[in-house]
């Protein structure tokens, strides 16, 4: 997809593992490693973006809210190019807002939150 170094860090705790996402939006699979994120509590998204339906399958997906009393939520960790990132902002579209978060390894990551 890009040329440029892999420098952006995302944490994923949903769709964004999928092979099949992964594929349709970054032309690759993603190497990624375990972390976790507290403060944040999962919920319920609709998906109604008829590209996000094909990329995933799914028609709920979850999302993020604040909630410092929630149970941490494991996830994975990517490495993306800034390219890739602007390709996930594409995927998440309307439904998300990404936000910058301290994970449990002490990596600073961009995570998607509800929007």
């Amino acid at each position: 997809m890009s040329t440029s170094a892999p420098d952006q860090f995302l944490f994923s705790y949903g769709t964004l593992q999928l092979d099949s996402v992964q594929l349709s939006q970054f032309g690759r699979l993603l190497e990624s490693e375990d972390d976790v994120l507290a403060g944040y509590a999962l919920v319920e998204v609709q998906i109604r973006d008829p590209e996000v339906l094909a990329a995933s399958g799914i028609e709920i997906h979850l999302g993020l809210v604040l909630d410092s009393a929630a149970p941490p939520i494991p996830g994975k960790v990517f490495r993306l190019t800034p390219a890739e990132l602007s390709a996930a902002d594409i995927y998440e579209s309307e439904n998300y807002r990404r936000e910058k978060v301290v994970l449990a390894s002490g990596t600073r990551a961009w995570v998607y939150v509800k929007a």
